[in-house]
């Protein structure tokens, strides 16, 4: 068990907790959730011991171990995959090395034998023998093939190092598992594995994600923070939200009640107070009326953007053709012989782990690369807006916001302009920060006012959710399921992609791909097998259709 005891921390003059006390308990996963800026992170930091706070206790049940998810990508430079993980139990990982140093010894002395029996001992209890296999274990689950476990950390890419740094976190059977969003930079496969893991992790688990469909799969709790204070709730995501709701629409009902009754013995109070045979009763409604309390019902610090994609014109039947496409780069085939049509309903997410492969097709389709072979074509109704991964390029110059999303405008009109920036929370000021200081949510948002106010009726978008709070993915939810245009994207949120898509197009490792009319969940569970497979052919396909 951790808890918190009144804790509060201060930054200046502002206290972002102030007299929190919660308790977490074994067998339970809590979900930490808030507006950005709540300061979710911060306070795993405090639970963690990595940040004091200014008042109050953390207290974790004696001898209980507890495992942080890192996210410093370079501490472990210089160590081998296998280690790094292994690493996620300090004590163990201290005891291999000493080992190893006292039988690398030439002059191995009893004093010696004697400190490695101990440490021998020690090493049996911890499931040492299992250390290495268990390991392999857990990088194997995260999609980091058995080829590069012996590989050194600096020598993989910034995803793999992400899911090596999760199964350290995940290592040795942690009585205490903190995670600060685990599932970033996760492929949808390590995703679901994930999920198996924390739904049968025994011990305690608290995380903070903007995931809604994993913190709804895993989570038994819901803390959630505001204002300073955190509040605990049983169930999952969905339950804490209709829960809250709820709890809102019985306080304004009660407090309507209650202002009906004030309304009424104050009118009592006006009417009777100056008749004798009345006062009696008046006075006895003063005091009815100074007991009568409201309760405060303060607004959520949370703010929702309002994101709706409005085409300019009515799209077409002929939207997309691509056939034979094909592009390698330096010297890895990424996309082989792919071909499609696209119809003016078409929302197809494209899916599986090869993200460099539905980068590339994205960039193609968008004109922003050339392919080695085939063609693609766009259909003369259509008009394109596409949202790239990675949009530096676009903030790399001196603009302020409203000089930047105003060059995508046909109406140059600031007022205009603004309106769009308003709806994803650009207020007052905001307009004439200069876009290269953004954060990388205010730079996604942006994108996302960009693709609003081209009028598109076909939108090219690549994991538009990195970076962005909860709020914020929610709303862009709710905007792609009701835009009325075509839809070709990727993303790693899981409920997007099941509320949004009707089609399925998963991009294979060796460049092919397997293309279905179907809910995402329906692919997961139809072709479960489909989706491993590492070699894909027409004639395969074919027969699977007939």
């Amino acid at each position: 068990m951790i808890s918190a005891n009144n804790v509060t921390l201060r930054i200046g003059k502002k206290a972002l907790f102030e007299d929190v006390n919660i308790k977490f308990t074994e067998g339970n996963c809590y979900g930490l959730i808030g507006a950005n800026g709540a300061g979710k992170s911060t306070f795993l930091k405090i639970l963690s011991g990595e940040l004091d706070s200014t008042n109050g206790e953390v207290v974790i049940t004696p001898g209980q171990r507890l495992s942080f998810l890192k996210q410093d990508h370079f501490q472990y430079d210089e160590y081998p995959v296998l280690d790094t993980v292994i690493m996620g139990n300090a004590r163990l990982y201290e005891i291999m090395k000493e080992k190893e140093a006292i039988y690398a010894k030439e002059d191995f002395t009893d004093e010696d034998g004697i400190r490695a029996s101990e440490l021998e001992a020690e090493f049996a209890d911890m499931d040492g023998w299992e250390a290495e296999s268990d390991a392999a274990t857990l990088l194997n689950g995260l999609g980091i093939d058995t080829d590069l476990h012996y590989t050194l950390m600096k020598d993989l890419l910034g995803a793999q190092k992400v899911k090596v740094l999760l199964a350290q976190a995940l290592f040795g059977n942690p009585d205490i598992l903190l995670l600060d969003e685990p599932t970033n930079h996760l492929d949808l496969d390590a995703i679901a594995w994930l999920e198996e893991f924390l739904i049968n992790f025994p011990n305690t688990v608290i995380v903070v994600s903007h995931d809604r469909y994993f913190l709804n799969k895993v989570c038994t709790h819901i803390a959630d923070i505001d204002y300073g204070k955190i509040q605990l709730y049983a169930g999952n995501y969905d339950f804490w939200y209709e829960s809250s709701q709820l709890l809102i629409r019985q306080m304004k009902e009660a407090n309507k009640k209650k202002e009906e009754k004030i309304k009424e013995l104050q009118e009592f109070i006006s009417r009777f107070s100056a008749n004798a045979s009345k006062s009696k009763q008046a006075t006895s409604r003063k005091k009815a009326l100074e007991k009568i309390e409201l309760d405060e019902i303060r607004p959520s610090s949370r703010k929702y953007p309002y994101i709706d994609f409005r085409p300019n014109r009515e799209i077409g039947n002929e939207v997309l053709t691509v056939e034979g496409l094909s592009k390698t780069i330096d010297g890895v085939k990424v996309l082989d012989n792919i071909s499609f049509i696209l119809g003016h309903d078409d929302k197809v997410a494209f899916v599986g782990g090869n993200e460099f492969a539905k980068t590339t097709l994205f960039k193609i389709l968008s004109g922003e690369m050339e392919p080695d072979e085939g063609t693609y074509k766009w259909g003369i109704t259509t008009s394109q807006s596409y949202f790239p991964k990675d949009n530096s390029k676009e903030f790399d110059n001196d603009d302020t916001i409203v000089d930047w999303l105003t060059q995508y405008s046909e109406i140059k009109d600031a007022t205009y302009v603004r309106g769009f920036l308003g709806r994803m929370l650009f207020a007052g000021e905001d307009g004439v920060k200069k876009v290269k200081v953004l954060s990388g949510g205010e730079k996604v948002r942006c994108m996302l006012s960009k693709l609003m106010i081209s009028g598109a009726n076909v939108l090219i978008l690549d994991e538009p959710t990195d970076h962005l709070d909860m709020e914020s993915i929610t709303a862009l939810n709710n905007g792609l399921i009701k835009f009325p245009g075509v839809l070709l994207f990727s993303s790693r949120d899981h409920q997007i992609v099941q509320t949004t898509a009707n089609r399925i197009i998963e991009l294979l490792p060796n460049g092919a791909m397997i293309d279905k009319i179907t809910t995402y969940d329906e692919y997961l569970e139809s072709d479960e097998m489909a989706r491993k497979r590492t070699v894909y052919t027409k004639s395969a396909d074919e027969e699977d259709d007939n």
